[in-house]
Order: structure tokens, then sequence, then C-alpha cells
């Protein structure tokens, strides 16, 4: 595809970690150019290099590219809308004000994905992982009603934690599993900070992350969910509970999980299910899928963050351990790059599958 047919992209909150890490990844991509950047009015008017100097945090180079694109209000949605296709929303504001700007672009009838928290709950718009609810975007069409909108609609991508053990659950849910113990064990770039922002960090762990409890223990629930009427209507079971640190990793978010199943399985059964399991990025090869979207690992110190979390580029899941419990009937550990597949990664993937079917197209 020439850079004439590939999809003009506008970074919304560029300047910030998760919008370093879009730009990154969209560096080349096959589909996507990046023609457009906007952030906050102070650095509307730079070029993005001036905009980001000092604080680019990707461990790659700024791509050549991007450096002397001028910077956009974030405000100015006509003017943004008209420079693009779709955008990708990184946005650093109050929840309010990421939901009304996000569907003020949705209204401006430019596609949003969203890596933003705002609209996870929001009943007609899809939270995403691509290869467990992709029909869950179904839920754009009542949208687009909603909104008064024709080509313009939302989606979101899930919490980054949740994507170091839902897609084992999902992977089993032929198994109904029905209650779920997980402590997660999250890198600080989920706080958009690396060890030279936070050296607290340094050989510490703090054992509260506000909200990420109690987005762990419901988020899991819509991706299960199913559409009556319109509305996402969340699923009951699991019943999950939650506890999250975070721990001295710079990228990676693993999980210590603990299942109990309606319908208990054997072991055997588990690993064969989350070796074969597969989605349609995987179906459609879509350019930044994993070929294998589950890793099983077999040793017993497996997963590591420095070994596997950058499996696949940073797009694959991992899991390992899994055995009988004495209380619970299995346990297992995951892990998953936060800010690849569970952020930036896990939004561009949903992009593509948009494109694939029919929802983002050249204006």
């Amino acid at each position: 595809m020439n850079n004439n047919e590939k999809l003009r992209v506008g970074i919304l909150g560029g300047t910030g970690m998760v919008g370093q890490r879009f730009i990154t990844l969209l560096e080349n991509h096959p589909w996507f150019e990046v023609t457009t950047i906007a952030a906050s009015p102070r650095s509307a008017g730079q070029s993005y290099e001036a905009a980001v100097a000092g604080r680019w945090k990707m461990p790659t180079p700024m791509p050549e590219a991007i450096k002397n694109i001028i910077v956009l209000n974030v405000n100015e949605v006509e003017k943004v809308a008209s420079e693009v296709d779709f955008v990708f929303s990184a946005v650093e504001m109050s929840k309010d004000e990421i939901k009304k700007i996000e569907e003020d672009y949705a209204r401006a009838e430019v596609p949003v994905v969203s890596n933003n928290s705002a609209h996870r709950h929001t009943p007609d718009v899809p939270m995403i992982m691509p290869e467990l609810n992709p029909e869950h975007f179904d839920l754009i069409e009542f949208q687009k009603k909603r909104l008064g909108s024709e080509r313009g609609f939302i989606v979101v991508k899930p919490n980054c934690s949740i994507q170091s053990y839902v897609p084992m659950l999902v992977a089993w849910k032929e198994f109904e599993p029905v209650e779920v113990v997980a402590c997660t064990y999250q890198a600080i770039s989920g706080a958009s900070k690396t060890f030279t922002d936070w050296p607290e960090m340094v050989e510490n762990l703090i054992p509260f992350i506000g909200g990420e409890e109690e987005k762990s223990e419901k988020e899991p629930l819509r991706i299960s969910g199913v559409i009556k009427d319109g509305v996402l209507v969340p699923a009951v079971s699991p019943v999950i509970t939650c506890q999250c640190l975070r721990v001295p990793v710079l990228d990676g978010h693993t999980a210590a999980v603990f299942v109990n199943f309606k319908n208990k399985p054997t072991l055997a059964q588990l690993i064969d299910r989350v070796k074969n399991f597969k989605g349609l990025p995987q179906e459609l090869d879509l350019p930044s899928a994993p070929k294998q979207f589950i890793h099983y690992f077999e040793e017993e110190n497996r997963p590591q963050v420095k070994a596997d979390v950058d499996l696949e580029n940073g797009m694959a899941i991992s899991v390992g351990r899994i055995r009988e419990d004495h209380h619970f009937d299995f346990k297992f550990v995951g892990l998953s790059h936060n800010t690849i597949r569970g952020a930036a990664g896990g939004a561009v993937l949903s992009a593509e599958l948009l494109k694939a079917q029919g929802y983002i197209t050249k204006k």
C-alpha cells in the first residue's frame, strides 16, 4: 500500500507517554500513517520535536517523519477532524473532559480508538480485546444513532493489567470459571513513569494503585457481556476479587491467579485450550497480530518479565505455572506488556480489525 492509500491518522494527546508509544508503533505501518498530532494548547503551534523536548520516553529514537509535524490544539476539533481519517486518543484530562472531547470527535465524523478509561462503561461503546470480543463492534451502529453520526464512533480498549489473565479465562470459557482471585504486579510505565521520573520506586513496592482493583474486577465481565437492546450487558460470572501492586519493573504486568470452575477441566485440557486459542486477528493475519496469541511455558520459572514481555513485538500474552491448587481448582501466572498489548498496541490492533471489517475507511 503506497502512502496515498494509507489511512491518515491523528493522535490526540500525542506528546504524552502513550502518545509516544503510538508514534513508535505506527512508524512504517503498512496501513496507517501519522499525519496529525494534537495536544494541549501549551504544545500547540510547536514542532513535535520541540513540544516533546526532554520528555521523549521511548527506548527507540523519535521517528524522523514526525519531528517537524506542527502540533495542533486538541480542543480545535473541526480543524483536527478535517485532516484525518480516524484518531487514536491518549489525551490526559479529567474523565468528564475525555468523555466530551471523544464524543465531539465522533460527532465530527471521526472514528476514535481510545486508550482512555472514560468510556469503558458507556453502554453502547465497545471495549475491545480483538481476539476476545470482536462481536461487540455490533454496538457501533447503536452508538452512531445516539451520537447522530454517519461514520464517527468511539471504541476503547480495556485496562492494561487485565490483559495478563483475562485471555486465559476466555480460552477456558467452556469450563465456566465461577470464582477468580487475582493479584497483579504492575510496571511503573503503567503510571506513565520511568525510573528517572520515579526514583522512589527503585527497590520498592507500593501495595495500592488508585482505581485499579475496581477496574480489574469489573472490566472482565464487560468483555464477556452480551448486547441486548443496543447496549452491552456485562456478564455476572465469574466473581473476581483482585489486589494490585506497583513493582519496580519498567514494562510488563504480571498476574498470579486462582480459579474455580463450574465444570472442572483437566490440566491437559487447560494447556490445550491456551496453546490453540486464536481469534480474528490471527485468522485475518492483521499487521500487528501475534502469530501465537497466548504463549504457554512449561518451565517452572516462566513467564518472566525480562525474558518474555517482548514476545511477538510485545503483542503476545504469556502464561505458565498452570497447576492444581489445594483450595481452588487451578492457579497460574500470566504476563502482558502493559504499554504495547495493554495500551497503544492493543488500540492499533483494534483499529486494524475495524479497518478490515469496514468500520474505518478513507474519507
